[in-house]
């Protein structure tokens, strides 16, 4: 999701704000705590990678899936700064706890701490001293203070080195990551607790109004405590807390909830009871461990480092945001007991639906269950199913009603541990019943979105709705409703409504019939800074939207596997020009890697005349796109789905079609992989022509050639061997 800056002045604010640059370094390895079992797979994540430029991914410490993220703020507010962090901007504001890992707007920065040195102006990087590496990060600030974060599922945990006795700590309350605002929280109460710790509670309003509960506790006790003056629109207060230490070594501990007071102190409780700094690391790290040790790759360290840092951004997210005990705030602001103590959030859908849900399925399916039943309560509370949510709340950032196909890609694949009656009952109230960015009446009407009765994104909504419509008839017929799935297969064919049989592109219609005339099928376009027919795209990009569930449906419009591969040539060579705001990155002809709507594309080349032309460009995209530096990666990563591709394409297949359990093989990016799949099962997959770049004839499955261009999850999971020769 590329969206921002939508506005002008947000330009400008970044121009005016325009960092001190540093050229990229070798990130310091800070020596390893404690000791692994079995082999450090950590050594190759990187976090660094994707925080120069537009990846807006973060070098702080992280859980998987965790509710706290501490980390450096250089801005507050800005498209490059979503994640608060930029790799080349020296200045430090900060580090708080919380943020989103490759999103295209900005939200979170909880509970800001910065320690201050004897010259209270001076708090930038020194960027030769700063580090980053699983469960830890650290820098030295030129006010002379060494600072060291890490963390647990909920709590950050601070270790700072002063130059001297006397130590000041700086705690913003009113900070966090701004979007188009500039009075971010709405209402603050805060207590101090004796004089060593502070708890409190916000609500604030950004991308999502929100409330959270935080509680924060230094090791030592404060001389002096002062409260800055507010700035006009400032609620919450602003605190130097000034200590005498002994031997200029201060802890910090910072929980958060999103339930209450209470549930904050409780999660440190459970979470952080003492002053161990160095346990905490090697308890993240051998939680990381254990995930990374998943996927075990033959490659040279560079490719292990990208393949790796991948695999870690994958588990950045969703966020499992209940407390310790499993109690949540739900989207009506209720708070509830989660199931198994697990109610996810951060569901960027509109990205993840395409790989990185359907990857959870094959490296994690002890997950799976408990994302759907999260989208279900979700649905309970807000009356449909999540679209993208942010702390539990939805923000309706993008289109489509994307939580429809991870829920029947896992039912598919026969996932069971949620309510199949319920889940459909939630998917026809999602896709019948209007909420923002979906009008059923005029879908339903005229069999697609007029242009002229909305004011943006009539194709792309067009065409995403197509896809949920599939997997609603999909997901019927399976339950045997034959009469839902019926109507829901006829409505899934409503793109071919907007074919231009002239251009073979999918075109705008107003709602007397007639095509958007003049056409661009070249400029893209996006909801607020260049309103159009388009979602972060033009013509050519979208217009392959629906090969994701019926390839074949479009060969046929396109006039034949001929004409299909002639026009798959065309857009892979028509050229275009870049535009980061509008997710124009990574091209080669139209097809922008930097953005998700044509992540499917090179895939389809499986299904046309030249297959080998689909091989050649996934080896040129995983080498181009993608690399081991800090700007290593094309576009936003997005919450997982820009590593998701990168992890199935080293692999050799990807969900084309993200919802029916089938991969299209590909091309493996390595000589040999191995996949740990459950009950002790291996998936080995060999590459034996890796070398010489020869074009894949052939693909044996335990033995057995491999018909067509497509292989079951099903088989998959069984484990075995998959050979590409």
């Amino acid at each position: 999701m590329k969206l921002l800056p939508y506005l002008v002045y947000l330009i400008i604010i970044q121009q005016l704000m325009a960092c001190q640059e540093f050229k990229d370094h070798p990130p310091r390895k800070s020596k390893a705590v404690g000791k692994l079992e079995g082999k450090d797979y950590t050594q190759w994540v990187d976090p660094f990678i994707g925080t120069d430029g537009t990846g807006h991914t973060f070098p702080g410490p992280s859980w998987p899936m965790a509710l706290v993220q501490p980390g450096p703020d250089n801005r507050d507010i800005g498209w490059d700064y979503t994640s608060g962090y930029q790799f080349q901007d020296r200045q430090i504001l900060g580090f708080s706890h919380s943020r989103a890992s490759g999103t295209g707007i900005n939200e979170f920065g909880d509970v800001l701490l910065l320690p201050l040195g004897e010259d209270k102006t001076k708090h930038k990087s020194k960027k030769e001293e700063e580090s980053a590496e699983v469960g830890l990060y650290e820098v030295r600030l030129d006010n002379g203070v060494n600072v060291s974060l890490t963390s647990t599922p909920r709590v950050g945990i601070h270790r700072y080195e002063f130059p001297s006795e006397e130590a000041t700590v700086y705690v913003n309350l009113q900070h966090g990551l701004r979007f188009l605002t500039d009075s971010l929280v709405l209402e603050s109460q805060v207590k101090l607790e004796g004089n060593h710790a502070i708890s409190g509670y916000a609500r604030t309003k950004n991308w999502v109004e929100r409330r959270y509960f935080f509680y924060i506790e230094f090791d030592q006790k404060w001389q002096q405590i002062e409260q800055k003056q507010k700035e006009p629109k400032e609620v919450a207060p602003k605190y130097l807390i000034h200590f005498k230490l002994g031997d200029g070594k201060l802890m910090a501990k910072v929980a958060l909830s999103g339930v209450s007071v209470k549930g904050a102190k409780a999660n440190m409780k459970t979470e952080a009871p003492d002053w161990q700094f160095e346990s905490y690391v090697l308890q993240a790290k051998k939680r990381w461990n254990k995930l990374l040790s998943k996927i075990e790759i033959e490659a040279d360290d560079d490719q292990k480092t990208i393949f790796y840092t991948a695999l870690y951004h994958l588990y950045l997210q969703p966020a499992n945001i209940a407390d310790a005990n499993g109690q949540y705030r739900g989207a009506d602001h209720k708070v509830r007991k989660a199931p198994a103590g697990k109610y996810y959030s951060t569901l960027s859908l509109w990205d993840t639906y395409r790989a990185a849900h359907p990857l959870y399925t094959l490296l994690s399916p002890d997950l799976v269950n408990g994302f759907i039943n999260s989208m279900l309560l979700h649905a309970d509370a807000q009356g449909y199913l999540p679209i993208w949510t942010a702390w539990g709340q939805e923000n309706h950032c993008m289109i489509g009603n994307h939580a429809i196909p991870v829920i029947t890609d896992a039912y598919m694949k026969g996932f069971s541990g949620f309510d199949e009656d319920k889940a459909l009952e939630a998917m026809l109230r999602s896709t019948r019943e209007n909420h923002l960015n979906s009008d059923w009446e005029i879908y339903n009407q005229y069999g697609y979105y007029p242009f002229d009765l909305l004011d943006n994104e009539s194709v792309s909504r067009t065409l995403e709705s197509g896809l949920d419509d599939y997997c609603v008839a999909i997901f019927a017929q399976e339950m045997e409703e034959e009469s839902i799935a019926r109507s829901y297969f006829k409505r899934s064919e409503y793109y071919k409504n907007l074919f231009d049989p002239e251009t073979k592109l999918m075109r705008g219609k107003d709602s007397e019939g007639n095509f958007r005339s003049p056409f661009d099928p070249i400029t893209s376009t996006s909801p607020m800074n260049n309103p159009g027919d388009y979602t972060e795209a033009n013509a050519w990009q979208y217009s392959w939207a629906s090969a994701q569930y019926d390839v074949a449906g479009l060969i046929k419009l396109m006039g034949g596997k001929a004409a299909f591969t002639r026009q798959l040539n065309t857009f892979f060579s028509l050229k275009g020009e870049e535009n980061k705001h509008l997710g124009q990155e990574g091209m080669i002809g139209q097809y922008a890697h930097g953005n998700e709507p044509g992540h499917h594309i090179p895939y389809l080349y499986a299904y046309s005349d030249s297959p080998e032309k689909g091989q050649d460009l996934l080896r040129t995209i995983c080498r181009d796109f993608y690399s081991s530096t800090p700007s290593g990666i094309t576009g936003n990563e997005d919450c997982g789905q820009m590593s998701a591709w990168y992890i199935f394409t080293t692999l050799g297949f990807y969900p084309v079609n993200p919802a029916n359990g089938t991969f299209v093989l590909g091309v493996p990016q390595v000589a040999r992989a191995t996949v740990k799949l459950p009950k002790g099962k291996q998936l080995l997959i060999r590459n034996n022509h890796l070398q010489d770049g020869s074009e894949v004839k052939a693909v044996f499955f335990n033995g057995q050639k491999v018909e067509g261009p497509e292989i079951r999850y099903q088989d998959l999971m069984k484990g075995g061997e998959l050979v590409f020769e």
